[in-house]
């Protein structure tokens, strides 16, 4: 065998080496990718069943427990942000991220309503937002939108964000969307029942809260 044979076929079991590498290592990942985003779609699963239960307990508890309670708003936010995980790891468009989606925009629904009961029935005075986005690439403030509202949960923890993907498919969130009137200039939010639109900065997101309303939903700063 000659030098340069043998040098030709030594640069191809080289390079089906390499190949086979990438091969195996791309297949071992997306193994990975598919149980790791299965183990995030059964947690999911758990904390939505989780959170109807919390629903149906604090809807028969006395008006002292079931106002001040804060355990709910917390486990709300948690699956928001798992949701985020599965949305930024699959992609927006995917029918497992869609989904969820949608089971979390009904039990936003379920809790925005049932914090309304609490007020009428127990005369609380609950700080809610409800949040309307777009991932359709239709806008442009859409994120930055919501990393100023989840800064503002942050400090006020009993502040009620409630967050939709306006073009979801989703009956009960149309019918929501058509109740408070909320146009498809996006971002749009409804503080305490008023409507806003477009996103400019923080401190003029702070300003369409009623006087008083954000300290009332008790700050973390010093």
């Amino acid at each position: 065998m000659s030098l340069v044979t043998r040098n030709v076929l030594l640069a191809l079991l080289i390079t089906v080496a390499i190949i086979w590498t990438i091969a195996y290592a791309i297949h071992y990942l997306n193994n990975a990718r598919i149980t790791e985003l299965s183990a995030i779609e059964d947690q999911l699963s758990i904390d939505t069943l989780s959170l109807d239960t919390q629903f149906s307990l604090l809807e028969a508890a006395p008006c002292d427990i079931a106002a001040s309670s804060t355990t709910l708003i917390s486990t709300l936010a948690d699956l928001g942000t798992r949701l985020s995980y599965a949305e930024n790891q699959l992609g927006t468009n995917n029918a497992q991220v869609l989904r969820l989606k949608q089971q979390y925009s009904l039990l936003e629904i379920r809790d925005y309503l049932i914090t309304k009961q609490l007020a009428a029935a127990c005369g609380t005075k609950p700080v809610t937002v409800l949040y309307f986005y777009s991932n359709a690439g239709d806008c442009a403030d859409c994120d930055k939108a919501g990393y100023a509202l989840s800064y503002l949960h942050d400090t006020y923890p009993m502040l009620r964000v409630y967050s939709f993907d306006y073009n979801l498919d989703l009956g009960a969130l149309k019918t929501f969307i058509t109740i408070h009137k909320v146009d498809a200039t996006l971002p749009a939010f409804v503080i305490n029942g008023k409507k806003s639109y477009g996103f400019a900065s923080l401190t003029d997101l702070e300003k369409q809260f009623p006087n008083g309303a954000l300290a009332g939903a008790t700050s973390t700063k010093p």
